[in-house]
């Protein structure tokens, strides 16, 4: 069966072929997309182009109606999506309905309840005297046409929250999802259209990858939210600039976990595991490296191999599993090259490191021990099912080399005093610390998202990804009747004033500014353009 792009509303059948849909389970295709051609591609931005300026003039009300219906739809999809996102991207049903059909619920609602009152004009008190008489504010505009771009780990959970938060403040969107996942993606441009958004708000198009960077160099392109490797971000970022057009840009990540010598073992063991192998290790903010202090090592490790080993691999549409199948083939491989590039400098492989035999592109939940900042699978983004583990003598020396990275999107630490806790959230380089836990403020609406370093530019989610979708414009209203002091005439009398004002606002010494401010008084231009009223009301200017 052959699925489609959504075009201003409406299926369109591309018109450069074909792509197989393959089951990460099985490596054999299921399904068929058809791929847009370059004139159809560039279609979608037209006409998310043509809606913006009807869509960014309707109002808060009319957006968030739309978001409950969209969020609506999707509680009626639910399973199917998650049957869809276990299907084709090979995560287990209780992820496909944890890490992404939850949270983008929870997303959709946030934005429809609040994203009226964090996007509200704030009003601007002025603190210049010759100005303060004037009424301002900062309001928040749409940029216009959004582009967004999702890889194809978390296909739905990545890629709706930023396509609401994007439509609530009033851009349209065109959504490009991962060649991988693109059914997930095209199911939203369905959704879009059941919900009602109106024709060219929401587009979802499927191309080849030679024509992605022909949506990013548009010019009619507001704004550009990537999320993926770093070094397709990189591109991104690069062809951006020829339009100067602004980006988000959320990266990979090598998240560490700092195992303190008064953690809970229990829950440390616990806790590391499932952030080192939910969704086979294919997660930006996967633990991807764990620093020990020694005087706990031994036991923490018996008790990571205790939780490891029991961990089901297998197909998670033929019974229960905790890992599925890796989504790439080609993810695999680069997983087979760090497990033996550490294995060569000397890592031990305590449990996993072999590659199963048989279809599907599997690999074992895998715990490394003995290794060392000299390997590739310490430095480079691993992004699947592997958990190296370095003994370290302080809790020093375990900071800094969690911050010696190139990455820094997320971050755990794990202890029972609250004076470490503090510490380590001060000190960790990382877009988000967690304490006795891992990644899971994904999963709150109002947290942002996103990292530092090579993890990316800007944030997704919470108030700072509303913020990204919007830019700030100054805006001022001056009701007065009588021009400016600076406008013409110049002459011997403005002089006298702006030379005069300049210590009568800043002068060290409060006696200085207060003759200087008594000598302002003289001005006629300053009464003729405040008044002894406005001048009373704005005295706190003066201090």
């Amino acid at each position: 069966m052959a699925y489609h792009s959504w075009i201003a509303g409406r299926e369109v059948v591309g018109g450069a072929g074909t792509r197989d849909v393959v089951s990460p389970a099985t490596g054999r295709p299921f399904a068929q997309v058809s791929l847009l051609g370059a004139d159809q591609a560039v279609s979608a931005i037209a006409a998310a182009r043509a809606a913006f300026p009807a869509w960014s003039r309707t109002s808060f009300r009319e957006r968030v109606s739309l978001l409950d219906r969209l969020r609506a739809a999707v509680v009626t999809e639910a399973d199917d999506l998650a049957r869809l996102i276990e299907r084709e991207q090979g995560k287990p049903l209780a992820e496909a309905y944890a890490a992404e059909i939850l949270p983008s619920l929870d997303a959709l609602k946030h934005l429809a309840r609040h994203a009226e009152d964090l996007l509200r004009d704030d009003v601007l008190e002025g603190r210049q005297l010759l100005l303060a008489h004037k009424e301002a504010r900062l309001v928040y505009s749409p940029f216009g046409v959004v582009l967004v771009i999702t890889p194809w780990n978390y296909p739905l959970g990545l890629a709706l929250p930023i396509v609401a938060a994007a439509l609530v403040a009033g851009n349209t969107v065109v959504l490009k999802p991962a060649p991988a996942t693109t059914l997930v993606g095209l199911r939203m441009g369905a959704l879009a259209a059941r919900a009602g958004f109106p024709d060219g708000v929401v587009s979802v198009v499927a191309v080849g990858d030679a024509l992605a960077p022909a949506l990013v160099e548009d010019s009619r392109v507001g704004k550009i939210v990537f999320t993926g490797s770093v070094a397709t971000g990189k591109k991104v970022m690069a062809a951006a600039a020829r339009n100067l057009t602004p980006v988000v840009l959320e990266l990979g990540g090598k998240d560490p976990a700092i195992v303190c010598r008064d953690a809970d073992l229990d829950r440390a063991a616990k806790g590391v595991v499932w952030g080192a192998f939910m969704n086979a290790g294919q997660t930006c903010a996967s633990i991807e490296r764990v620093y020990v202090e020694r005087p706990v090592a031994e036991p923490f490790l018996a008790k990571v191999l205790e939780e490891t080993r029991v961990l089901r691999l297998g197909d998670p549409g033929r019974g229960e599993a905790e890992l599925g199948p890796m989504t790439l083939e080609r993810q695999r491989r680069i997983v087979e090259e760090h497990v033996a590039d550490a294995r060569a400098k000397g890592a031990r492989v305590l449990t996993g490191g072999v590659t199963p035999e048989g279809q599907g592109w599997f690999y074992p939940p895998t715990v490394l021990t003995d290794a060392d900042h000299t390997m590739r699978v310490m430095r480079e983004e691993t992004f699947g099912p592997v958990l190296p583990i370095m003994v370290v003598d302080s809790l020093d020396e375990a900071i800094s080399l969690a911050n010696d990275s190139e990455y820094g999107l997320t971050a755990s630490g794990w202890t029972r005093s609250e004076e470490t806790a503090q510490r380590l959230q001060r000190e960790l380089v990382a877009g988000v610390v967690s304490i006795n836990d891992h990644a899971s403020s994904f999963g709150e609406p109002t947290a942002p998202w996103g990292g530092m370093r090579w993890s990316g530019i800007g944030r997704t989610h919470g108030l700072l990804g509303l913020r990204e979708m919007v830019q700030p414009k100054y805006v001022s209203f001056d009701r007065s009747r009588t021009p400016p002091i600076w406008w013409y005439p110049y002459g011997a009398d403005l002089v006298r004033l702006v030379s005069e004002t300049a210590p009568a606002l800043h002068a060290p010494s409060f006696l200085t500014r207060l003759r200087f401010q008594l000598r302002l008084l003289r001005h006629r231009r300053l009464w003729r353009r405040f008044g002894p009223f406005r001048l009373l009301r704005n005295l706190d200017k003066l201090v």
